[in-house]
């Protein structure tokens, strides 16, 4: 194997789109660095994140969380590539990482604004396989 299809295969061993690879900045991949050491830690298989598994966890929508924010797309749209809008009618930037290519960069940011939608939308903590997984999602768009 050369050295340039060495991070190809490892890249798909781990379940994570090329396309995804190469649009990590160094500050996104720290931030699921440590999504993925807490996963690992939190036990279980843990076999890498998945854009799949973000993108539905994205779209779908739940019956736990609060009434008025069912979904992600409730605030930010469908497209994570498009402009979303709170309920308060302020204006939300794209979700994708190739419209905010500053989105995911800051651990302590990124953490803020998990806690606060996923207790919204899910009721709970999402987990940090959860994380990832958006994360991968919102890279690989």
């Amino acid at each position: 194997m050369t050295n340039i299809t060495r991070p190809l295969a490892l890249a798909a061993c781990l379940g994570i789109s090329t396309l995804a690879l190469a649009a990590t900045g160094p500050a996104q991949q720290k931030v699921l660095d440590q999504y993925s050491a807490d996963a690992k830690a939190g036990g279980g298989a843990f076999a890498g994140f998945s854009a799949a598994r973000g993108k539905a966890l994205f779209l779908s929508r739940s019956a736990t969380g609060k009434p008025d924010t069912p979904s992600c797309t409730t605030c930010h749209t469908e497209d994570p590539r498009k402009a979303g809008q709170t309920r308060a009618g302020k204006a939300i930037e794209p979700m994708a990482l190739s419209v905010s290519p500053d989105r995911y960069a800051d651990l302590a940011k990124t953490e803020k604004w998990f806690a606060r939608n996923c207790d919204s939308v899910l009721g709970r903590a999402c987990t940090p396989l959860e994380k990832g997984d958006f994360i991968t999602f919102m890279v690989s768009q």
